[in-house]
């Protein structure tokens, strides 16, 4: 009973551990740090080889002097991709969460986490390949927004699901995936394994999304199951009370977003 208790507590306090984190939204991501667990001198390596506009002119080479591989290419930015998840993207973590809560049943969680992935993928090549280049000034106030209206619509649907909600996910998930470009664009891809890294990078993105899912479904399940002993619902105890803390942080981040704060 104790354990099933504090899994209830765990999915809360989730909840408040990203709304502490909201002027982070947006950290500047130390790749090349001491727990970064990638290696130091590749990282290096990108930062020199990125011209003045953020784009990378020459592949990648190892610690030897050797150029990586199409697939240790992959391999390093998949490594990015995660690390830009968790624990980079805390926007995209509580959009993510924000789907997580508003699916009643686990099948349509799957459908609308799918939708999410092919939406912010096509973007994600599409801007990284320049041809779409949106401003992150209409971009970053655009992704708040979206984290803000998922959540608002968990509150005031109660159990229920929007048959809105899928073109609602898809639409929004566009604006997330030139959020992902951008900071690729920011960092520079090499141009001799574009294509294998920014595969990788993607590929890294989406294992960190899922860790983000299965983890809140590994608490949600006896979360329920406690409360069944309770007349408390899992609504009104854990979906809500997140929901709320999760609006008011895409809230937040819009308005200073918008503002340039």
């Amino acid at each position: 009973m104790f354990s099933r208790y504090l899994s209830i507590f765990g999915l809360l306090l989730l909840c408040a551990l990203s709304f502490s984190s909201v002027a982070f939204a947006h950290p500047e991501d130390d790749f090349c740090g001491p727990d970064s667990g990638i290696d130091p001198v590749l990282c290096q390596q990108l930062a020199a080889l990125n011209s003045a506009e953020g784009e990378a002119s020459h592949p990648l080479l190892d610690d030897e002097g050797n150029q990586l591989g199409m697939i240790e290419a992959a391999w390093y930015f998949l490594k990015v991709g995660v690390q830009h998840i968790l624990p980079g993207g805390t926007d995209h973590i509580l959009f993510v969460l924000a789907l997580f809560l508003g699916a009643i049943q686990f099948k349509r969680l799957i459908w609308h986490i799918s939708i999410f992935t092919v939406a912010h993928t096509v973007t994600l090549g599409l801007t990284a390949a320049n041809v779409i280049e949106p401003p992150a000034y209409i971009v970053e106030p655009l992704i708040a927004l979206s984290i803000a209206f998922v959540a608002v619509e968990n509150v005031f649907m109660r159990g229920q699901t929007s048959k809105w909600r899928p073109l609602v996910i898809f639409g929004f998930g566009l604006f997330h995936g030139m959020g992902f470009a951008g900071f690729i664009k920011e960092i520079g891809l090499p141009e001799e394994q574009f294509w294998p890294s920014l595969i990788g990078f993607n590929i890294g993105v989406e294992i960190g999304q899922l860790a983000i899912v299965f983890s809140a479904l590994l608490l949600s399940i006896p979360a329920k199951r406690a409360l069944n002993y309770t007349s408390l619902s899992y609504q009104n105890v854990v979906v809500i009370p997140c929901s709320v803390i999760i609006g008011i942080t895409g809230a937040y981040w819009f308005v200073t977003r918008s503002l340039g704060l």
